[in-house]
C-alpha cells in the first residue's frame, strides 16, 4: 500500500526580502568601446551615403529631393549617434558569488541575469577593431539554445580572459560530482 507524505509543504516566498539585482554595482564597458560603435555606424552610414549619391547622380527625377534627402539623412545621423551614446551609457555587467548580470538597452532596459548552474559554454572573441584596442567580448551559453544568452562586448581582454576562466572554473565545479 503506498503512503501518503504529509511533509510537503509550499510556503509563501516574500518577495521584498529577495536580494534585488538593481542594487548590484554594474561595471561600465571600456571607453574604446564607444569608438567601435562609432565606427560601426559611420561605416552603415557611408554605405547608405554612396547608395543615395548613385541614385542621385544617376537618377535626375530625383534631383528635386537631393536637399530633403540630406536633411533626412542628417538627421537620421544625429538621431542614431543620440542612441549610440545612450546605449553606451546604458550598458553594464556584473559578475556576482551565483549569476552574471547584463544590463543593455536604450528606449527599453533589457537586464539579463544568468545563474552558474545553467551556463554550459563560454565563448571569447575579438574583431578587427576589438583586437586593435585590446579588448574583447565574452559570450554566455545556456543550455536549450543555439546562439549566446549574453554577449559582453567592449571588456578588455585580459579582465575578459578572467571572466571566462572564473565561468569555466564554474561550470568544471558544477560538474565535478561532490565527494563526501
Amino acid at each position: 500500500m503506498d503512503t501518503i507524505n504529509n511533509d510537503f509543504t509550499n510556503n509563501v516566498i516574500d518577495t521584498a526580502s529577495l536580494p534585488k539585482f538593481e542594487e548590484a554595482v554594474l561595471t561600465t564597458l571600456h571607453p574604446a568601446y564607444k569608438k567601435i560603435m562609432y565606427f560601426n555606424v559611420g561605416i552603415v552610414y557611408l554605405m547608405l551615403a554612396i547608395a543615395i549619391g548613385a541614385i542621385c547622380y544617376f537618377n535626375e527625377q530625383v534631383h528635386p529631393y537631393i536637399v530633403p534627402a540630406v536633411i533626412v539623412y542628417l538627421l537620421l545621423l544625429l538621431i542614431t549617434i543620440v542612441f549610440v551614446n545612450l546605449s553606451f551609457k546604458n550598458r553594464g555587467y556584473a559578475f556576482r558569488t551565483h549569476d552574471v548580470i547584463y544590463k543593455n538597452g536604450v528606449l527599453a532596459t533589457t537586464t539579463t541575469i544568468i545563474p552558474y548552474n545553467r551556463v554550459q559554454h563560454v565563448a571569447l572573441h575579438e574583431g578587427i577593431l576589438s583586437r586593435k584596442f585590446g579588448l574583447a567580448a565574452v559570450e554566455v551559453f545556456t543550455a536549450g539554445g543555439d546562439s549566446s544568452d549574453v554577449k559582453i562586448a567592449g571588456i578588455e581582454k585580459e579582465q575578459a580572459e578572467s571572466i571566462k576562466q572564473l565561468l569555466v572554473g564554474k561550470i568544471l565545479k558544477q560538474n565535478t560530482p561532490n565527494e563526501e
